[in-house]
């Protein structure tokens, strides 16, 4: 059963980071077509930077919450690991 728990975590980790990378891929390429079509139509003003930015922000949160909060050593997981030590300290009585 423990085996079964490890893979399913495992599953879901790896899934959140292909996830961000793909996030991350789509966020690149769409940004360099809209600084072509920029550049291309209207140089003397660039508004590619606002949809950048904007976009940026979420893909730091995105990357954020792959790979801090579910790292192994993550927040998340000592949380979770002081919950369970808590949780058995009150159904034992200490």
């Amino acid at each position: 059963m423990e085996n079964e728990q490890v893979y399913e975590q495992a599953r879901r980790r790896a899934n959140a980071k292909l996830g961000f990378y793909i996030h991350l891929t789509v966020y690149i390429v769409v940004n360099l077509l809209l600084i072509a079509i920029n550049l291309i139509s209207y140089a003397r003003h660039y508004w590619f930077i606002w949809p950048m930015l904007g976009w940026g922000v979420g893909i730091c949160f995105h990357g954020m919450g792959t790979f801090l909060f579910l790292s192994g050593s993550g927040f998340k997981e000592r949380m979770i690991q002081r919950e369970v030590e808590k949780m058995t300290a009150e159904r034992d009585g200490k």
